[in-house]
């Protein structure tokens, strides 16, 4: 139970900072900038990581822990229940979100901003790339590393820096399910849950393999 409530709790911090800073920017016209909204998404997550990452690893998202459990290194017993936990998290966020600025009609959805083909393509390879670095960086499925934090949060605030004005930069089904269902916006939303999957299940094989050289070379 202790690792369900620190994965809602980390979870809802994300969502209403990372999304919260695209309402603000939003509702401010322009305050906070791009810049501001990649860097609150790669600090928050950091910051997360550090703060709970001993107690339940700090997955924060569920394209994570399902490439856990397939990776071998996280129980498939608690992946339900690590799931249920990012989602509720993520919804209580958005909800606050929507009473704090009921004028906003998104509250920091994610949308293609052109092709759903090239947002799935997009956020498939970013959260690839995440996913890689969470495996190499990581103890099992505990981000507690010196440096674990400050990889992580940093791939995710480069990764939304050049990608988040075309596919929005998610790379966590949760980030984009809870906003979209709040606010109403459901079109794109299976992007956003199919490609995060898709792209941290992917690079576990990879991982496996360059650990697997390195070892016997």
């Amino acid at each position: 139970m202790r690792n369900y409530i620190a994965e809602l709790t980390g979870t809802f911090i994300l969502v209403f900072c990372g999304t919260g800073a695209v309402v603000i920017d939003q509702q401010s016209g322009g305050g906070v900038g791009h810049a501001g909204i990649a860097i609150t998404f790669g600090l928050i997550v950091m910051c997360m990581i550090y703060a709970l990452g001993n107690i339940s690893g700090a997955h924060l998202n569920p394209a994570v822990s399902i490439a856990f459990t397939i990776s071998g290194t996280f129980p498939l017993t608690q992946l339900p229940g690590y799931i249920i936990s990012q989602l509720t998290g993520a919804f209580i966020a958005s909800f606050t979100l929507k009473f704090l600025f009921p004028a906003s009609t998104l509250l920091g959805a994610t949308m293609p901003a052109k092709t759903d083909m090239q947002s799935f393509i997009i956020e498939l390879i970013l959260t690839f790339i995440l996913m890689l670095v969470i495996l190499k960086v990581s103890y099992g499925s505990k981000e507690q590393g010196m440096f674990a934090g400050l990889a992580i949060g940093a791939v995710i605030g480069l990764e939304a820096m050049f990608a988040g004005p075309v596919s929005g930069a998610s790379m966590n089904p949760a980030r984009s399910i809870a906003p979209a269902m709040v606010s109403g916006h459901l079109t794109h939303l299976w992007i956003y849950i199919v490609a995060p999957v898709t792209g941290a299940t992917m690079a576990v094989p990879l991982c496996k393999y360059l650990s697997l050289s390195k070892t016997t070379v």
